[in-house]
């Protein structure tokens, strides 16, 4: 019986062991495939993020980073449909001026004098424009418009005007048409004040029924006070002394929308959001249009 004994407790040894090999292995199998198949896809936090951000296809050209201003206009799908008034009634509208002139260049880059090649000093201002139409509340980009911007040079001067003795210049305006995104973009400098406005700049937009005029949508961009002041103590602009008019100050900042869709300071719809780069700066600004402005 003793031997009997001894000889079953053998099996029974045997079993546990290799039960528990077996159990390990598996285990160790199942950790080995795990590991690879995350190698494979990259399947953590981090990389699943950057991997979204670098397929991202950017709006400008396929540089293997994008650049400040691209991934500006690439994120930017929908507008924001602040405040209220906005949503009801589109950006504001507000005078053309007496400066405007049509069949400007069709460029990005618009500091050059066409005639002359020279080009105009100052700040280097990148502005973005994004152009929305508004459906149901949502905003649309809108393809294929063109937008005329125009502006007075760091000394407060405009081209193509004879008072201003530049009937045959051509710095400092010019015109895109809307991509995919609505989206257009200007190389130009920052702009110089004249007596009794505010810093600003003039923007256009059109849209074409062949030679007819379908839409037609004018206003004017401005820029924060303080910001106004750091640049025109730097050369050139320093040269035509600090800006006289603030925001606040000028009639037109301060006045009623063209459109008689804002009553007051429809300029405050109007300021160009700034960012510094270095010496330049990127300006982004949205214009959402209406259904009333499009009648």
């Amino acid at each position: 019986m003793v031997i009997i004994t001894h000889k079953l407790k053998i099996p029974k040894q045997i079993s546990t062991v290799f039960t528990i090999t077996i159990i390990s292995l598996g285990l160790f199998l199942v950790q080995v495939s795990f590991d690879s198949l995350s190698k494979s896809f990259g399947q953590t936090p981090n990389s699943i993020e950057n991997q979204t951000l670098s397929t991202r296809p950017p709006q400008f050209g396929a540089p293997p980073e994008l650049s400040a201003t691209q991934k500006n206009v690439s994120t930017i799908s929908t507008c924001s449909l602040t405040p209220a008034s906005i949503r009801l009634h589109g950006t504001p509208q507000q005078t053309e001026g007496p400066y405007f002139v049509d069949g400007m260049p069709n460029r990005s880059d618009i500091r050059s004098d066409t005639s002359s090649s020279s080009v105009q000093q100052g700040i280097p201002l990148h502005l973005v424009i994004h152009v929305y139409d508004v459906d149901n509340g949502l905003c649309v980009p809108l393809k294929g418009a063109k937008v005329d911007i125009w502006h007075a040079n760091s000394q407060g001067i405009y081209s193509a005007v004879k008072d201003m003795g530049t009937t045959e210049k051509k710095f400092l305006r010019g015109y895109q048409v809307t991509d995919n995104n609505g989206t257009v973009e200007f190389t130009t400098i920052y702009p110089g004040w004249y007596e009794g406005r505010a810093i600003h700049i003039h923007d256009k937009v059109r849209t074409f029924n062949g030679s007819e005029t379908a839409l037609e949508w004018t206003s004017q961009l401005y820029f924060n006070n303080s910001i106004n002041q750091q640049v025109h103590v730097q050369t050139p602009y320093s040269n035509h002394g600090p800006p006289q008019t603030t925001n606040e100050e000028d009639m037109i900042y301060t006045g009623a929308s063209t459109d008689g869709l804002t009553q007051e300071n429809s300029g405050e719809q109007l300021m160009v959001n700034l960012t510094k780069e270095g010496p330049s700066y990127l300006g982004t600004f949205n214009i959402v249009l209406s259904a009333g402005q499009k009648d």
